[in-house]
């Protein structure tokens, strides 16, 4: 069976350009009716109508009817014309009983393939009475909008395909569970002692291919809740072997949390000890659902941190409306910061309004000395980054001694 495009009906969508396309052939050719029937397992399928004037549509978008009682198929077959002005006057389309219970008058109809030559439908349009003064340069015009056609549903069916790909690819590490996780240290600036880690998700990935694009893909075909519901079980499955006290982080995006797995996935884990990242690559469409969710997790010792803050407007939203107990910095605003007044200057603002709510404020991606010693000088209280640590396995990361590396120790505001 041939793939069939998935069509939306926002503005600019496959469905849109193919009706306006289909719409203004119709009109052009001064037709009633015009369709796109597509061949499915022995049937001829309606997937798209437009019909001029009040009256009803004769053709109606999802029905079917076997190839043999179409023009569509005689059509394909070359064993009726493209163009019959008057039906009823050819000898395979006149003795069809369409032709008088429909009525059709005036017929054109070209055939539609995918770009490798498989077979669609058709492009056809028809009026309720004759017309002869349909000519040959009409079923050109005709052939030219299908020819368009033809390139809007190839692009639909290649992403179509690349979408089924991608829940093939998705499905199956979940299958087989091939995630492994890896966790960076953060500190605290204010003795230099290891506070928490961040648990991080690594895949079986081709080149190119990091784990936001794996988590981006799943989302995209209805597999992101199971998996981050996985790397989220994979990462608190560590806890036994991480030192007491020393808090995990994970990440979570806001489907996930109103999801209804959310609770058997946390499974018995000291909240006291659990940080839930709340992502801001994914919009929050009811913050008082994501808090009647979080609310009571909040109450047995969970902490909330909002991740990427400085990064975009969504997640200033996130602490107004969530009130994070932490929130951690964007490495954009973190990179030579140093060197750079106006990230400086924006950061020091959001550690200032993040003391003021008493939340801790963690900076991501700290690289350099330079760049710890004006982040500690403007108060910000926890360090992650490749100066203090990069992700390690959890053999790694169960070993480290309690206090940070000797970058951490003496820094002061340059």
């Amino acid at each position: 069976m041939p793939l069939r495009p998935v069509f939306g009906d926002h503005p600019g969508s496959t469905s849109e350009q193919v009706l306006s396309v289909l719409r203004s052939v119709r009109r052009h050719l001064a037709m009633d009716v015009g369709f796109i029937s597509e061949f499915v397992a022995g049937d001829r399928v309606i997937r798209f109508s437009d019909v001029g004037g009040p009256a009803p549509n004769p053709v109606v978008v999802g029905t079917s009817a076997p190839l043999e009682q179409s023009f569509c198929y005689y059509v394909a077959k070359g064993l009726m014309p493209g163009l019959m002005p008057d039906a009823a006057r050819d000898p395979v389309a006149g003795t069809m009983p369409v032709t008088r219970d429909m009525p059709v008058g005036a017929h054109l109809s070209v055939p539609l393939r995918h770009a490798d030559g498989e077979p669609y439908g058709t492009l056809c349009c028809f009026s309720y009475t004759p017309d002869r003064s349909l000519t040959a340069r009409d079923l050109g015009m005709l052939r030219l909008c299908a020819d368009m056609v033809e390139s809007i549903l190839s692009r639909d069916r290649d992403a179509a395909r690349e979408r089924e790909g991608k829940r093939r690819r998705i499905a199956a590490l979940l299958d087989t569970q091939a995630i492994e996780m890896v966790f960076q240290p953060i500190y605290r600036t204010a003795d230099a002692s290891l506070a928490a880690f961040e648990a991080l998700a690594r895949f079986p990935s081709p080149p190119g291919q990091g784990p936001d694009i794996w988590f981006a893909d799943a989302a995209e075909v209805g597999l992101g809740e199971q998996l981050e519901f996985l790397a989220l079980r994979k990462a608190l499955a560590a806890f036994p072997a991480l030192p007491a006290g020393v808090k995990l982080s994970v990440n979570l995006s806001p489907s996930a949390l109103a999801a209804p797995g959310l609770i058997e996935a946390l499974g018995d884990a000291p909240s006291e000890r659990l940080v839930i990242e709340l992502t801001e690559h994914a919009a929050v469409a009811s913050y008082e659902q994501l808090r009647a969710v979080l609310d009571p997790l909040r109450a047995r010792g969970l902490f909330l941190a909002i991740d990427d803050v400085g990064a975009g407007h969504a997640t200033l939203r996130h602490v107004l409306d969530l009130a994070p107990e932490i929130i951690k910095l964007d490495m954009s605003l973190i990179r030579h910061i140093d060197t750079h007044s106006g990230r400086r200057a924006l950061t020091e603002a959001l550690t200032g309004y993040g003391r003021r709510i008493g939340c801790e404020i963690v900076a991501e991606g700290v690289e350099t000395q330079a760049e710890y010693a004006v982040l500690r000088g403007i108060g910000v209280t926890r360090v992650q980054g490749f100066l203090t640590g990069r992700p390690l396995s959890l053999d790694a990361a169960a070993a480290l001694p309690p206090v940070g590396p000797a970058a951490l120790e003496g820094a002061s505001e340059g």
